[in-house]
């Protein structure tokens, strides 16, 4: 049997050799196409693993928001309901406002309205659709003959006409940034780690003061993914928007 032992080996080996021979096309082709697959199964594995921890997080914000959504719409609907039921009340009892007030009072909520829209310039303001439709209220109620109630509702309408502009002119004095989009009210806040607050928003501007997590902060504008707060001590700075969450 020996004989034979060394004739089968070298056969072997030659075979392996012209399996991996230059001039054989197919064998070098197999071999990168197989790695190009197996590469991009890795790659594909790795971007579609997601963080429990962050999907979590993202889950409870989700859920809180909606939960404040729901909020405002409750307490939206019965703030309109206790306006409503005011000129109701007024259009039963006759109060005392005369035609001539409550034209006077409309004509001012149209003067509010218009000085907003200066004040906004190209600018989104909600406050002008609401001042709209509480002016167009309050001339329904005066076509009727309750001119106590529209002028209710005019000096309702002149009331958040004013808010808006006063919006506007605090954000001309505070100098924004390009892009900076001040939040319609001021959000409760806190962190969620320790967190940095730079004096503008990016990594790049340098950092005033730091933050350790569950710290209650006000949030005032925002830039894309950073919001400018302020925090118990009175402080401003910008902190990353994935470093806080709605207070509780």
């Amino acid at each position: 049997m020996r004989r034979y032992a060394l004739p089968i080996a070298a056969a072997l080996v030659a075979a392996t050799a012209c399996a991996k021979s230059p001039g054989d096309g197919l064998a070098p082709e197999t071999v990168v196409v197989r790695d190009t697959v197996f590469v991009d199964r890795v790659v594909s594995r790795v971007e579609t693993v997601a963080d429990p921890d962050t999907r979590q997080r993202l889950s409870q914000i989700e859920v809180e928001v909606l939960t404040r959504d729901a909020r405002i719409q409750v307490l939206t609907e019965e703030l309109e309901e206790a306006r409503r039921e005011v000129v109701r009340t007024m259009a039963r009892s006759q109060t005392v406002a005369s035609r001539a007030e409550a034209a006077s009072g409309i004509a001012e909520a149209e003067l509010a309205i218009r000085t907003l829209r200066t004040a906004a310039g190209t600018r989104s303001a909600p406050e002008v659709r609401q001042a709209e439709q509480l002016l167009q209220e309050s001339n329904a109620e005066f076509e009727q003959g309750n001119f106590g109630g529209a002028l209710y509702l005019a000096s309702q309408s002149r009331a958040k006409a004013g808010q808006g502009t006063d919006r506007f002119r605090r954000a001309e004095g505070e100098n924004l940034r390009p892009g900076e989009t001040q939040f319609q009210a001021p959000l409760r806040l806190q962190t969620n780690t320790r967190s940095n607050v730079r004096d503008g928003p990016g990594t790049n501007y340098r950092v005033l003061y730091t933050l350790e997590p569950q710290q209650p902060v006000t949030g005032l504008s925002y830039v894309e993914g950073w919001v400018r707060i302020t925090d118990a001590e009175g402080r401003v700075g910008w902190i990353a928007r994935s470093l806080v969450e709605s207070r509780p």
